[in-house]
């Protein structure tokens, strides 16, 4: 058994590519738009993970690509009690970075990466997205190591 991807559903495909791919980084590859089911499924991956994997050709993706497929269903604006789930966890190579990325788009950091390990944003619609420092801890810096929680995470 392989691992494919997680699905979220999202309200805003604009918004929340914007958040996944200029604030996480994120890489888009593939969509698709299907009119009769009034729907459109966004596939994005890491690119540090596409670079592990090599490159690919044709509709397939390579095994073990962990992937994140945004779901927008074109009708839908809400999404309530269990519709979306738990959270999405990405490492990074500088967790101090990626904050201030999503900062700069406007972003809330919900659980700031004070001990220069792990932080939580949310997505557009809400959904937890994990951020953990690839190797070691940063050494704790400002302003994240004063900074306090905020909102839900």
């Amino acid at each position: 058994m392989n691992f494919l991807h997680s699905m979220v559903r999202i309200s805003d495909i604009d918004e929340s590519l914007r958040f996944f791919c200029q604030g996480l980084g994120l890489q888009e590859l593939r969509r698709v738009d299907n009119e009769a089911g009034r729907f459109t499924l966004v596939f994005l991956a890491a690119p540090d993970d596409i670079a592990r994997l090599g490159a690919f050709d044709g509709p397939g993706f390579p095994i073990g690509l962990p992937m994140v497929e945004l779901t927008w269903n074109w009708d839908e604006r809400d999404y309530e009690g269990g519709r979306n789930f738990g959270h999405l966890a990405f490492q990074c190579d500088d967790i101090y970075a990626r904050c201030a990325t999503l900062m700069a788009l406007g972003v809330e950091i919900n659980r700031p990466p004070r001990d220069g390990h792990m932080a939580f944003v949310r997505s557009p619609d809400g959904i937890s997205i994990e951020l953990l420092q690839k190797g070691d801890a940063l050494a704790p810096a400002e302003p994240w190591a004063s900074m306090e929680n905020t909102g839900e995470w």
